[in-house]
This record gives C-alpha cells, structure tokens and sequence, in this order.
C-alpha cells in the first residue's frame, strides 16, 4: 500500500466515525447516525454495529495489533449492548462515540509507529 492509499483509507476511516458519532449538532450536542439508529432498540445498533465492525477489521488490515484492536472490539461492543437499552441507549449511544474512541486508538498506534503526523 502507498502513503497516498494508507493517507486515503486513515481519512475514510475517520470519515466513517465522524458519521456515526458527531455528523449532526442540535443545542450543542454532537451525535451522529449512530445515535439515531439506536432510537429503534436492537435493530438500530445492529445495523451500527456492521460500519464499526468494519473500521476494526480495516485497522487489523492496517497492521494494528491485536490488544488495540482488543480495545476497539471492546468500545464497539459496549456501545452496542449499551446503546440496546430502549431511550437510555439512545442518549448512550450520543455520549459513548465507540467510533471516534476507536479512531482515536487507530491514530495513536499509528502515531507511535510514525506511521502518521
């Protein structure tokens, strides 16, 4: 993979927790499709649960070790069991940011590694 593509799939990536965690603000609340989706319990954070799954499995791809992406598999699947309790999740899903958390775990390793700026 070149800088250009490694740079590219880093920004697709934070693209894709951005959406999921913080692409709307009302009255100073950042939250995303992810805390939409999970206004229908269950079926909303399952669906949630396929883009977080695969931001993992691209930082597995990327090289990151296994106990970050121990970590990112953790934030994921406490978001999805928290996020499933009916109108509580829905305000956990808004607070937790699974995706962001796993972003910003992605760019620490890659920033220990130099692999980033």
């Amino acid at each position: 993979m070149t800088r250009q593509d490694f740079d590219r799939e880093i920004r697709r990536l934070d693209t894709l927790a951005r959406l999921l965690d913080a692409r709307f603000r009302l009255f100073g609340i950042r939250f995303g499709w992810d805390g939409i989706a999970s206004i229908v319990p269950g079926l909303g954070d399952a669906v949630t649960l396929v883009p977080g799954a695969w931001l993992i499995w691209r930082a597995r791809q990327l090289g990151v070790p296994t106990p970050v992406i121990l970590r990112m598999a953790a934030n994921t699947g406490i978001d999805f069991v928290g996020g499933s309790v009916p109108v509580l999740g829905t305000i956990f899903d808004v607070a937790f940011k699974s995706n962001l958390r796993n972003m910003a775990l992605l760019r620490r390793h890659l920033e220990e590694e130099g692999r980033t700026s």
